[in-house]
Order: C-alpha cells, then structure tokens, then sequence
C-alpha cells in the first residue's frame, strides 16, 4: 500500500524554496558555488540582530524554559500593544496581541479560524505565496487581485471590487510589498479599508517591512485606517531587527473587535493547541521595539540596505531587455524581463538556464501568483560586490542568450575560475 499527501497540496507552491532551489543544492554538492538572491534572510549577509536583542535573550534565558501564555508574555504583548499607540492604532489592548513563531504561524493560524470550504479570500497579485498557500490549505479559496506595475505595483481598486463574492471573507495586503517593494499611499489603502467596510470583510495586512522605507516613502498602517471592520496586522523581528532565526512574529487585532467576537474565540482556541510561541524570542520583542531603531541607520542614502538597493536597481536596469519599477520598501526588486528580445519560453526557463549556466539562484515572478511569466525577483541583502557579479553573470548569460542554449547537464557545467 502506498501513501500519499493530501490532495491540498496538489496545487500548492513555494518557489522561493521549490524545485529551482533543489538544483542549486545538486550543484552544491557538486562543488559549485551559488549567488544566492532567492531568499529575503538577512544573517547570511552579514546583516546581524542588535546586540541589546542578543543580551536580554541570553539574560533571560533560564526564564524562558516553561511555557508562556498561549497568547504570549505579558511584557512582549504589552510592547507591541505601545508601539500600536506611537503608530496611531486605536483600541489596542494586551489580549488583542499575539505572539507567534513568526508572521508565518500566525497567518496560517488566522486563516484556519476563518474560513470553511471554498470561502474566498482577495490576495495580491504578485503575492507573497506563503499567504496563498495559508488560504488553500485552510480549505478556501484564494482569488488574486492585480497589481499594476503601470501604477507603481498599486492595487487595482476596481478589480478588487469585481472580485468580490458573496463567499469572500477577507482581503490581504502585504505593505511595503514582497515581491515588488511597493509601498501604497494612503489614499489607496483608505479606499481599500471602506471596501472592506462597506462589503464587511476582514483586513488581513502584512506589515514585516515596515521601517524598510525609501527615498522618504511613509509607511500608513492599516489599522490606523479601518475602524468599522476587524483589522488583523501582523509584524515580527526577521526583517526591521534582522532575526529572521528567532521566530518572533506579532499580530494585532483593532477595528470593530465587536463584530468578531466567535472569530476570535477561534483564534483562542488555536493559540490553545499549539501552546505558544516560542519564549527566548518573546524576551526579544519589548528590546526591539524600545529604545533606538537601528533598522533607519541602514535605509538612509548612507546606509548599506540604501546602496544595495540603489546599485543592483541601476545594475540590472542599464541590462537591455530589463526594466524595473523601483522599490519604495523592503528587499527585493522584481525585474521585468522582455521575452521579445530573448528565445527564453517564460521566467522559469530564464531562472532555471540561468542557475545551470551562470550559478546564479533567482526566484521566477510566477512563484509569487503572479499571472504573466516575465518577471522575477532579485533579494537585495548581500553587498554590493556578490550583487555586481550576480549581475554581470546575468547580462552576461542574456547578451549571449538571443539564441536558445541547451541547458547543460550537472556534470558539463564548467567551474568558474
């Protein structure tokens, strides 16, 4: 008798990590060495935690050995409930607050108390697939709605509309945007909230990226801007704090908590099962957010996250045949690449030959639910000197790839000098 997976995972993907990934761990193991710009990891890079985060977690450590609340330690959640108040979210209380093992738990979990079979959620499109995926496996259906790269990655308010049925629950947001590095204005999000007002669908809104703003982009949280519907936001400690490892997520609910009173019985319930968060992390959180944000030492036009954004977004643009909006926020740009000029099929084609030939590992735009297949995403976390030579590998494979070259076997690659 054979065993197979559920049938739930027949039409998932994660890209990010899928089969692309796998080939680049075969080339490693063959001896070849890979620029890795797939994954959004800061400590690979050198980009290390704060020490103040390192210190109160290894002072507290012997306390951290039992169990917490299953919503999380009184001081983490209180922490995240005062930096609700300096951000301007009304309405916050400690037992609105929980704490996960990292935004990942906490969006599966929130999806789980939502949705029955086949109840819609509205997800962006590119998205971060981890949200599509959360939906699905929840038993939902996950329904994309565009955003425009002619509109600087905004979403298409009008879509949004179209898409609504009388089995949606809830629209995401992901803002500073991954994979695009968009950062919507207010007026956008606004009109978004009084969407979801009027149709009474919960915000679901991704703000990891908060703090990584550029060229003096402003941040609006959605929770400052929905009031008659619930709001679930949802931050942690892997980007702005650069402890990706730690695990230490935070959501926060506001709005009209009123109206959500058996959901968040729910969200008790699931907090209940898995016990909690992890706790040496949750010793992290009331540092991170108090005191001196290291995080704006490194978005300046002086710091580093600035000149690495700013070197590969003019690098890959100067590349004929690529263009790029470039990114407001976060760590990533996502490239257009023009499948007129090259004899590549689509973006998986580019990624994979790419990889084979150049031993450079990018993540292909259709990873990330995107509809059309010429796009994909660089990370833009390692110096400028890997980004250089991850780009002139890349102009390098297009400039002499107009005509479609035969993707060679692990064993023909030729080591570089």
């Amino acid at each position: 008798m054979a065993f197979y997976k559920s049938t739930r995972l027949d039409s998932l993907r994660y890209e990010i990590r899928g089969p692309v990934y796998e080939k680049a761990l075969e080339l490693e193991a063959q001896g070849y060495k890979i620029l890795k710009l797939n994954i959004g990891n800061p400590a690979p890079f050198g980009f290390d935690a704060p020490d103040e985060i390192i210190h109160d977690m290894i002072v507290n450590i012997r306390d951290a050995q039992g169990y917490s609340d299953s919503r999380g330690l009184f001081a983490a959640r209180k922490a995240v409930m005062h930096y609700t108040q300096s951000i301007g979210i009304p309405g916050v209380g400690i037992d609105d607050v929980y704490i996960g093992n990292g935004v990942s738990e906490l969006i599966l979990l929130t999806m789980q108390a939502l949705l029955d079979d086949q109840d819609e959620v509205l997800i962006p499109s590119p998205d971060y697939p981890l949200w599509t995926t959360s939906v699905a496996l929840a038993g939902g259906k996950p329904v994309h709605y565009i955003c425009d790269e002619e509109s600087d990655w905004n979403p298409d308010i009008q879509d949004i509309e179209r898409k609504i049925t009388r089995r949606t629950k809830a629209i995401v947001l992901i803002n500073p945007n991954n994979p695009t590095g968009a950062v919507y204005s207010k007026d956008v999000l606004t009109r978004i909230a009084r969407i979801a007002e009027e149709h009474q669908l919960m915000l679901f809104s991704d703000e990891i990226y908060d703090k990584i703003l550029y060229d003096g982009a402003v941040h609006y949280p959605m929770g400052t801007l929905a009031t008659d519907t619930l709001c679930l936001t949802f931050g942690g400690l892997s980007k702005n704090y650069r402890a990706a490892g730690f695990r230490g997520g935070w959501l926060i609910l506001s709005g009209a908590k009123y109206k959500a009173k058996s959901y968040i019985e729910g969200l008790n319930l699931l907090a209940s099962l898995r016990l909690c968060g992890n706790v040496p992390a949750q010793f992290a959180i009331q540092t991170a957010l108090g005191g001196y944000q290291s995080i704006n030492d490194l978005v300046i036009p002086s710091g580093r996250l600035y000149q690495q954004m700013q070197f590969i977004y003019d690098r890959i643009t100067s590349i004929p045949g690529i263009t790029c909006v470039k990114p407001k926020g976060a760590l990533y740009l996502f490239p257009k690449l023009d499948l007129k000029r090259f004899s590549f099929a689509n973006d998986e084609q580019f990624i994979y030959e790419l990889l084979v030939n150049e031993r450079v590992l990018l993540v292909p735009g259709t990873g990330f639910n995107y509809g059309k297949d010429d796009h994909f995403r660089i990370v833009t976390l390692p110096p400028i000197e890997q980004l250089n030579l991850a780009a002139n590998r890349i102009e390098n494979f297009l400039l002499n790839g107009s005509e479609k070259k035969a993707v060679l076997e692990p064993q023909e690659v030729t080591p570089l000098a």
